[in-house]
């Protein structure tokens, strides 16, 4: 006798509970549990977008520059402070976490990135960013949605994930392929009792009907990832001690992810809180500290795990702050800034010179690299993938991984 959807949810609260929870997120679920032997020699990209506009200029220190501390008599960093990278630049005091990864060969400092005619918006500059074209509203998709829809290595796994409480970004919105968004792993496990109804629905019946074929393959799914992801809790947190915050706490949960092999090769998350246009000191230590420490313990997780060589970290902010300090003992929005490149795959130093604080552009420390060419060094150098096809044109690409 054939047995229907209906008579499935019949069946009880349990079943009923593994349908909702595959359904929420169908093809995640069912594409990573029902996916190939690990992959653990493929390559993972995680982005790290810092919203608000990060203050470059107190992140990465140009503290022997008189410029600098004319223009900051409150919130300069002062030198005997400062964690110095080369003779003319340092890290925030309380960046200890990235100086760590400096010292060890594992964290590229890029300065001076941006674009052409920078926009002070957060929306628009940040969509800029997201599609990397100049005229965002001219875009259906972002630059990671695309290689999401490239990407035709293995149909059964999913090619990103979006791992925050905020709404999936323009970044990683594609024309064809849904990307998963979720606030929490953890929200994705089920009930024990639930395991026992996957054991009975494991084995399809021949003359089930394709939609009792179809809610079996969905539960059974939900469970598969729910035992993995049970099985790596406390796994995860043996191998690093990572920060009580936020953005640790997601970190720790994708380098379970990556553990796990659920198959992303892009990671995304984010850190808001950069837009400090009033008394800076007070906000921007505590999350360049968040975002060094974070960072720091993901990679002694992933080189624990012997998976580091596997993972490259990428930072990003909409754009920089104003080189001047305003009235409110903050700064307003700027124009170029650093990003971040960690991991051992990149290549160690400081790629770029100091920011010029004296041939400004609207108050503006001016760009000297393009953004886009980073995306595209970890396009065509990381991801593999035609950097000019995802870009919709050609960027020369900055050299910052190693041979």
């Amino acid at each position: 006798m054939t047995t229907t959807r209906r008579e499935f949810l019949a069946h009880g609260a349990a079943g009923a509970s593994l349908l909702a929870t595959g359904l929420s997120l169908p093809g995640f679920l069912a594409r990573t549990a029902w996916a190939a032997e690990p992959r653990r020699d493929s390559r993972v990209l995680v982005v790290v977008q810092l919203t608000g506009g990060n203050d470059g200029l107190n992140c990465v220190v140009p503290f022997r520059d008189d410029a600098y501390h004319r223009a900051r008599p409150t919130l300069r960093v002062p030198e005997n402070r400062a964690l110095r990278l080369t003779d003319e630049l340092a890290l925030h005091p309380e960046m200890s976490g990235f100086k760590r990864l400096f010292d060890e060969g594992w964290l590229s400092v890029v300065t001076n990135v941006g674009y052409p005619n920078p926009d002070r918006s957060h929306f628009r500059s940040m969509d800029i960013w997201h599609t990397a074209l100049l005229e965002p509203e001219r875009a259906a998709d972002g630059w990671l949605g695309r290689v999401v829809d490239a990407d035709t290595s293995d149909p059964t796994r999913p090619t990103a994930l979006h791992l925050d409480d905020g709404a999936l970004p323009l970044a990683l919105k594609s024309r064809r392929h849904a990307v998963p968004s979720i606030r929490d792993v953890d929200a994705l496990a089920l009930p024990r009792s639930a395991e026992q109804v996957a054991a009975a629905l494991d084995a399809p019946r021949p003359s089930a009907s394709d939609d009792l074929l179809y809610v079996q393959r969905v539960a059974v799914a939900s469970c598969a990832n729910a035992a993995r992801l049970a099985s790596l809790k406390h796994e995860g947190d043996a191998h690093a001690a990572y920060p009580a915050n936020g953005l640790g706490n997601r970190l720790r949960q994708i380098a379970r992810l990556i553990a796990a092999d659920f198959g992303p090769r892009v990671y995304y998350t984010t850190l808001g809180g950069f837009d400090t246009h009033a008394r800076q000191a007070l906000a921007h230590g505590p999350l360049l500290r968040e975002l060094a420490e974070s960072v720091a313990a993901f990679y002694a997780d992933l080189r624990a795990r012997r998976l580091a060589e596997r993972v490259l970290l990428l930072t990003f902010s909409e754009f920089g702050r104003r080189v001047a300090e305003n009235g409110s003992q903050g700064t307003d929005h700027g124009a170029a800034a650093p990003m971040f490149l960690a991991g051992p795959a990149c290549r160690p130093g400081v790629a770029g010179k100091p920011p010029d604080l004296v041939n400004l552009v609207d108050g503006d420390v001016r760009h000297a690299l393009d953004f886009r060419q980073v995306y595209a060094c970890v396009l065509e150098d990381w991801l593999r993938v035609d950097a000019r096809a995802i870009l919709g044109a050609q960027y020369a690409r900055a050299d910052l991984l190693r041979d």
